[in-house]
């Protein structure tokens, strides 16, 4: 199985000295520099999933950016009772994040990205679609910045999320930058398999992982009872927007999600906070086992493991949480 690239040891066609821009005390104040997302900052084809609208500097490695949530959405759906679906958070992070390492860091639009970690916690116990749906302004600050010639080779970024006046939710997330030239040779023969039909496994039972839809689901059936498999549909709209040559994150996102609601009494887990690494590239050609177990601290507080494991070595591991942050 190929290893993920190292971010500390960035690509060697990538010449140039790897430069840490040590993080800003300027004052905050806003400045007139920024601009309006596009599908391909985002990378998103399908304006129906982009999510950020504009970004705005604030000072150097701050930005405000404006982005619009749906209160209804094909995947991103609203849950039970009228609550926005935490995942918008770690969504929005990662699109945010591409967004201004294209348009503010000098990245080249045929580079690739690797996202190493991410979390997010909910900051309200009433994430109702009320606050959570419309316009979002959404605080980005990015600090151990890395540059190599003029471009952004990784960065961790820290959001904080508005809405209705309210204080949403934050999250924190790593990524590095990859060149296609570097990409390709790391890749090898996994990319001639691009966009390459995947057998599709019969999934588990849509609600019993928080689902309407059985397109959406991403577990199938173990067959030891272990655990389940992963399941790829690789003409899911929004999960596979683009042909890949791996598991996009978001897939893995969304399977730890749906494990740890299939462990839940009567389904009910609220994902209020998601804590995730990705270890290596998940591959679309090898079975990938999920596996979850949930524990209960002694006040009550719910968490769920949750790893994915190619040819016994863990592609990610995950915690996800169903207290909110702010009511802890």
């Amino acid at each position: 199985m190929t290893q993920a690239p190292d971010p500390a040891a960035p690509p060697e066609d990538q010449t140039g000295p790897l430069v840490l821009v040590p993080d800003s005390d300027d004052t905050g104040q806003p400045s007139s520099h920024g601009g309006r997302a596009t599908a391909e900052l985002v990378h998103r084809p399908d304006a129906a999933d982009a999510f950020p609208a504009e970004w705005t500097r604030l000072a150097e490695h701050r930005y405000l950016v404006t982005a619009h949530w749906p209160a209804g959405h094909r995947f991103f759906a609203p849950l039970p009772g009228g609550v926005q679906d935490p995942l918008l958070v770690a969504e929005t992070m990662r699109q945010a994040a591409m967004m201004l390492a294209h348009a503010e860091y000098g990245v080249p639009a045929d580079h690739r990205f690797v996202m190493w970690d991410m979390e997010y916690a909910l900051a309200t116990a009433d994430f109702g679609l009320s606050d959570a749906s419309g316009r979002i302004d959404v605080v980005v600050e990015c600090s151990e910045v890395q540059m190599r010639a003029r471009s952004l080779a990784g960065m961790r970024v820290r959001l904080t999320f508005r809405g209705g006046g309210r204080l949403l939710a934050t999250s924190t997330g790593s990524l590095s930058c990859t060149s296609e030239r570097a990409y390709r040779r790391l890749r090898g023969d996994r990319l001639a398999a691009t966009g390459d039909p995947v057998p599709l496994l019969d999934g588990v039972p849509p609600e019993r992982v928080g689902r309407r839809d059985p397109g959406d689901v991403v577990l199938a059936p173990a067959e030891d009872g272990s655990g389940w498999r992963l399941r790829l549909d690789t003409a899911h709209p929004t999960l596979f927007a683009r042909a890949n040559d791996h598991v996009p994150g978001m897939v893995l996102l969304e399977a730890a999600r749906q494990a740890a609601l299939a462990l839940a009494p009567e389904g009910r887990f609220l994902p209020a906070s998601l804590r995730i690494a990705f270890h290596r590239y998940a591959e679309l050609t090898e079975p990938c086992l999920v596996r979850a177990r949930r524990e209960t601290s002694p006040e009550g507080e719910i968490s769920v493991h949750v790893e994915g494991v190619q040819g016994d070595e863990a592609v990610f591991t995950a915690t996800l949480g169903d207290t909110p942050e702010g009511v802890r």
